[in-house]
C-alpha cells in the first residue's frame, strides 16, 4: 500500500458503518461465520483510517477480556502491527504479559511491530517454561534485532510435533511475505526442518531459510529430487523449483494429491496454493490441471474463477474473459460474482469491472465487499500489483487470516 492509503479511506460510508456493526455486534456474541469476518478487515485494514480505529477499539476490548484464541483478534493484531496503527503497541505489550504471552497471534504480530515498549514483555515471553512460547517470542525478538538467535536454535530442539505445527501455521507462515530474517535464524529452521515430515510446511521453514541466506535447504531439495525415493522426486522438484527463482519450472504436471502436500495447510483440506503459484511462473505443465478446474467445481466455483484469471492472464486463453464476465453478472453468489469482478479487472477488462462495482459494493455478503474496496483501491492507485492476490484470496474468500 502506499503512503496515499493513509490520506485516503476508500471504505465509503455504507460500508464503514456495515465494517463497523459486524465488528461490535461479533463482540457481544461471537458469529458463525467470525473467520470471514476476521479475514475481511484484515485485507482491508490497510485502507481506511476508520476502520483501524474501530479495530483497536475492539482488540482493547479483546485483550482485556484475554481472547486470544479468536480468529478476530490473530487478524485484528496482526493488521494493525503491520500498519502501525495508533495504540496497538500499547495493547501488544499487555497481551506479552498474560499467561502464554497472549499466544502465538500475539506474538506473530510482536514480529512486524518496532515499538520499543515491547522489547521487555517479549524478553520475559522467551524464558517461557513453554518452548513454543520461549520459541515465537525469540523469533519476534530476532525480527526486532534484539536477539543473536542462539537461544532459538536451542530451543528448537525442544518443540512438540504439534506446537511445530501450530507454529509454522500461525507464527512461520506470515513470515514468508515478510522481510527476510536474520541468517541466524537459519539453525533452528533447520532443526524443525529435519522433524518435519509435511511437505508444505517443510518449504515453509525452507523458504523463510533461504531468504535468511541459506542455501542448505535448496541443495537438500534438489538432492532428493534426484537421488530420493521414486514416488517422491516430483513433490521434491517442484520444492526445488519453488526455492530457486532462477530456475526453470520442472515438466512436472500437477494433481490435486499433488498440490495439497506442497500447501502450508494440512493435506486434507485439498489447498490448490502451490497450483497457481506455478501458474503465475507460466509453467507449461500448469495449463491442463487449470483447464480442468475452470470446467468443473471439483475445489469449489472459487478455485474454477481462479484458474479462469490465470488461464486468459498467464496462458493466453481469452475464451475465459467472457467466462469470468457472465460470472460475474450473474444474479446470485455475489461472493464469487466480485471474485470474477476482480479477476476481470487483473486480465484487464477494467471497464467491465468497474460498471460492475457500483451493484455489487452494496451487496450484503461481507467477501463481495471486500473484493469491491479492493478494486476502488487499486484503481485510485493505493497498491500496485494484481488485486486477486494469494493473501486477498486467502483472506477474504476462505477467511485464513495468517
Amino acid at each position: 500500500m502506499t503512503l496515499e492509503a493513509d490520506l485516503v479511506d476508500v471504505l465509503d460510508g455504507e460500508t464503514q458503518t456495515r465494517m463497523r456493526s459486524d465488528l461490535q455486534s461479533a463482540l457481544k456474541r461471537r458469529p458463525a461465520q467470525e473467520a470471514r469476518l476476521a479475514g475481511a478487515v484484515r485485507a482491508l485494514c490497510p485502507l481506511s483510517a476508520s476502520l483501524r480505529g474501530e479495530m483497536v477499539a475492539a482488540l482493547d476490548v479483546m485483550v482485556r477480556r484475554g481472547s486470544f484464541e479468536r480468529p478476530l483478534y490473530a487478524a485484528t493484531t496482526r493488521a494493525l502491527a503491520e500498519t502501525a496503527a495508533p495504540g496497538t503497541s500499547e495493547l501488544l505489550a499487555r497481551a506479552l504479559l498474560v499467561e502464554d504471552a497472549g499466544g502465538l497471534s500475539t506474538l506473530s504480530a510482536a514480529c512486524f511491530s518496532r515499538d520499543t515498549c515491547l522489547a521487555e514483555p517479549l524478553a520475559r515471553a522467551a524464558i517461557s517454561r513453554h518452548a513454543h512460547i520461549a520459541f515465537g517470542a525469540e523469533v519476534a525478538r530476532l525480527c526486532r534485532g534484539e536477539s543473536n538467535g542462539a537461544a532459538v536454535t536451542s530451543i528448537a530442539p525442544k518443540i512438540k510435533e504439534s506446537h511445530r505445527i501450530a507454529l509454522c501455521l500461525e507464527l512461520l507462515v506470515p513470515l514468508v511475505r515478510a522481510a527476510p530474517l536474520p541468517a541466524a535464524i537459519a539453525p533452528a529452521l533447520a532443526v524443525l526442518r529435519d522433524a518435519e515430515r509435511h511437505l508444505g510446511r517443510w518449504l515453509v521453514l525452507a523458504e523463510i531459510a533461504t531468504r535468511a541466506g541459506d542455501v542448505a535447504c535448496r541443495n537438500e531439495a534438489h538432492e532428493r529430487a534426484q537421488s530420493g525415493p521414486e514416488s517422491a522426486r516430483s513433490a521434491w522438484s517442484l520444492v526445488a523449483w519453488a526455492l530457486d527463482p532462477a530456475a526453470v519450472s520442472p515438466g512436472v504436471r500437477p494433481t490435486v494429491e499433488l498440490v495439497a502436500r506442497l500447501s502450508d495447510r494440512p493435506s486434507a483440506d485439498k489447498d490448490p496454493t502451490f497450483l497457481f503459484r506455478f501458474a503465475g511462473a507460466r509453467a507449461p505443465t500448469a495449463k491442463p490441471m487449470l483447464e480442468s478446474l475452470a470446467k468443473s467445481a471439483l475445489l469449489g466455483d472459487e478455485c474454477a474463477v481462479r484458474s479462469m484469471l490465470h488461464l486468459c492472464r498467464d496462458y493466453g486463453e481469452e475464451r475465459c474473459r467472457a467466462q469470468l464476465l457472465a460470472i460475474a453478472r450473474a444474479p446470485r453468489k455475489d461472493a464469487l460474482r466480485a471474485l470474477a469482478l476482480a479477476a476481470l479487472y487483473d486480465v484487464g477488462e477494467r471497464e467491465r469491472a468497474l460498471a460492475l462495482l457500483g451493484e455489487l459494493s452494496r451487496s450484503r455478503h461481507l467477501s463481495a465487499l471486500a473484493w469491491c474496496a479492493l478494486v476502488a483501491a487499486r484503481e485510485r492507485g493505493l497498491f500496485d500489483g494484481a488485486v486477486v492476490t494469494e493473501a486477498h484470496y486467502r483472506r477474504i474468500q476462505l477467511g485464513w487470516v495468517e
